[in-house]
């Protein structure tokens, strides 16, 4: 019967067609051929390895980790172990050997008593129009000299990343910055409660007059997590863009070329640098509330152009980008957003 099947298989071209021809079954013909093909390999059994005549035998591995746990050794790395243990006279197994003893009894890690930091909460903060959230730092600029240097001062709304303050110093003073922010909180009309600022853990952001500060006009106050150095990107990105300016001298005369210089490009940048992440268009006119306007003009302008030559724009009227309705420090994981919007 396989005979049959597998010529009339070769015939039609269709081992289907044959099997339901002679009525038999295709998991039969495979089971017929594998069976004529002769027996099954045979599993090959991997026996464990014998132990060396070297190894240690179970009460020397106890006695040496007994060793390790002596009260003396218990905060001690295997090699200082080893090292007291000679000069004592004793020898107890190679220091290789202790590293073994510790890993089989998951032991090898740290053997001293570390401070272990509690997980800071990760700031999540979003911005949906300007005042929302501001966001500070301080960088510092190089003076006339090694070792003269002068601290840049800027407060950045986060929505639309306009500086609404700045100021130039000889060092980073917690009175300073709360002289700042006092200011540029009485000049946009700040009202209370409906501002979040957020800083990096640097000595005028934790400073008590600041905290100070912040209860007695009603600001909430957020600081990024110890030794993370990406939870104030917007305002380090500006940091950036500052220091990578055309205009930018690498080093002052003094402190008032440092505050010309500072004066000049946050101007330029409120008013005419066109950024990436706000739909090319500038601080100022999303700070302002022009932002539609702007788009509104743009899109006439590029349907005047599609008009005039449609055949140049094979996927139709082209639109300008959008301006994004919200700004997030360390957004919402895409999960939850997910489960939120259901």
């Amino acid at each position: 019967m396989m005979r049959t099947a597998q010529q009339l298989a070769a015939e039609i071209g269709n081992t289907r067609r044959a099997c339901d021809s002679l009525g038999v079954s295709r998991s039969s013909l495979h089971r017929w051929e594998r069976d004529l093909a002769g027996p099954p390999r045979p599993v090959q059994i991997s026996l464990p390895c014998p132990s060396p005549a070297r190894t240690l035998s179970s009460a020397e591995r106890q006695a040496v980790l007994d060793v390790l746990h002596e009260p003396r050794f218990a905060d001690k790395a295997p090699a200082q172990v080893h090292a007291a243990l000679l000069d004592e006279g004793r020898y107890p197994c190679a220091l290789r050997t202790m590293h073994r003893v510790l890993e089989k009894e998951h032991e090898s890690g740290e053997r001293r008593r570390i401070r272990r930091h509690a997980p800071a909460a990760i700031p999540r903060l979003v911005a949906r129009k300007p005042h929302d959230v501001w966001t500070w730092d301080i960088t510092k600029l190089l003076g006339p000299a090694k070792g003269i240097l002068y601290a840049l001062y800027v407060v950045l709304d986060l929505f639309s990343r306009h500086v609404v303050a700045w100021t130039v110093a000889r060092r980073e003073l917690a009175s300073i910055a709360e002289d700042l922010l006092r200011t540029a909180c009485e000049n946009h009309g700040v009202q209370p409660e409906s501002l979040t600022i957020h800083s990096d853990r640097g000595a005028p952001m934790t400073a008590k007059s600041v905290a100070v500060l912040f209860v007695e006009l009603g600001i909430t106050a957020s600081l990024s997590r110890p030794r993370v150095s990406n939870d104030n990107p917007y305002a380090e990105a500006q940091f950036r863009t500052a220091k990578d300016d055309w205009n930018y001298p690498g080093r002052f005369d003094s402190i008032e070329h440092a505050r010309a210089w500072a004066g000049d490009f946050l101007h330029r940048y409120n008013t005419q640098h066109y950024h990436s992440g706000l739909a090319m268009l500038t601080p100022e006119v999303v700070f302002t509330g022009r932002a539609e306007e702007v788009l509104d003009q743009r899109r006439e302008v590029l349907r005047a152009a599609y008009e005039a030559h449609p055949e140049r724009f094979v996927r139709g009227v082209p639109q300008p980008p959008e301006l994004p309705k919200e700004v997030w420090i360390n957004p919402l994981p895409r999960a939850l957003v997910t489960v939120a919007g259901q």
